[in-house]
C-alpha cells in the first residue's frame, strides 16, 4: 500500500495532516537541502513528537515521494497541451523552474516514477499528447530521451550552481582563476579540438544552452516520428 493508499490518523492532540507535514519538509529542504529534511526536524517545526509522524509517513522516504509530488503540481500543465512537441517542450521548461526553486529536486529526478496525483497527471497529460503519433513503445523511448536530456542537464545547472556558493566563485570568476592553467596547457599543441573549443567557441548562458539542447533532441525525436515504422 502506497502513503496515497493509507487513510490519515486523527489530528488531534496537535493538528497534523500530510499537507502539513509535507509543506514543512519542503521548506525545510528548500533552505538546507534534502540532508536538512528528517522526521525528527519536521516533527519539531510542526511542534509536534517526531513518533506521531510515523502514524502518518512510515519512513523518510515516503516523505521524500510525497515532497517531490508536492513540486509537480507546479510542473502539471493547466490544459492538455497542443501537441507532443508543446507538451515535452513545457515539461522540459517547467522541471527546470521548478528545479531551481526547489533545487533539491535535481537529486531525486529521474528515480522511480512519480506515483502521486500531480506526477500522474503530468504522466498522462504527456503520454496524451502522442495520442495516434505512434506505438506505445515509441512513445515510450520518445519521452525517456526528452527527460533523460533535461534531468541531465538541470542537474549540471544545480551542481554548478551549488559550486558557486560553495568556493564563492562565479562561472566567470572561475574560468578566470583558471585561465593561466588552461592557457599553458593548450599552449603545447597537444589539444587542437579543445583549443578551438576554447578560443572560438560562443559562451552562453544555461538557459540559452538548455533550451538550444531541448530542440536538438524535440527535433530527433521528430524525425523519428516521421519515419515509417518498418
Amino acid at each position: 500500500m502506497t502513503v496515497w493508499d493509507r487513510p490519515e490518523p486523527p489530528t488531534r492532540p496537535v493538528p497534523l495532516d500530510r499537507e502539513r507535514i509535507v509543506a514543512a519538509a519542503v521548506a525545510l529542504a528548500d533552505e538546507g537541502g534534502l540532508e536538512a529534511v528528517s522526521l525528527r526536524k519536521v516533527a519539531a517545526r510542526l511542534d509536534a513528537g517526531p513518533m506521531r509522524l510515523y502514524r502518518y509517513i512510515s519512513s523518510k522516504e515516503e516523505l521524500f515521494d510525497l515532497m517531490v509530488d508536492e513540486v509537480y503540481a507546479e510542473i502539471r500543465p493547466e490544459e492538455q497541451p497542443g501537441d507532443w512537441r508543446e507538451a515535452l517542450r513545457g515539461l522540459a521548461r517547467r522541471t527546470r523552474q521548478a528545479a531551481l526553486r526547489h533545487e533539491w529536486l535535481a537529486d531525486l529526478l529521474g528515480g522511480r516514477p512519480a506515483l502521486g496525483p500531480n506526477g500522474l497527471v503530468v504522466a498522462e497529460t504527456t503520454l496524451a499528447s502522442f495520442d495516434g503519433l505512434a506505438d506505445v513503445d515509441t512513445v515510450m523511448r520518445a519521452v525517456e530521451t526528452v527527460s533523460a536530456y533535461f534531468i541531465g542537464a538541470i542537474r549540471r545547472e544545480i551542481t554548478n550552481l551549488r559550486a558557486e556558493r560553495a568556493t564563492g566563485l562565479s562561472k566567470h570568476d572561475w574560468q578566470r582563476a583558471a585561465g593561466p592553467h588552461l592557457t599553458k596547457m593548450l599552449a603545447t599543441g597537444s589539444f587542437p579540438a579543445l583549443a578551438r573549443a576554447v578560443h572560438d567557441g560562443t559562451d552562453v548562458d544555461a538557459e540559452a544552452s538548455f533550451t538550444t539542447g531541448l530542440d536538438w533532441v524535440l527535433d530527433a525525436v521528430a524525425a523519428k516520428l516521421a519515419r515509417p515504422s518498418a
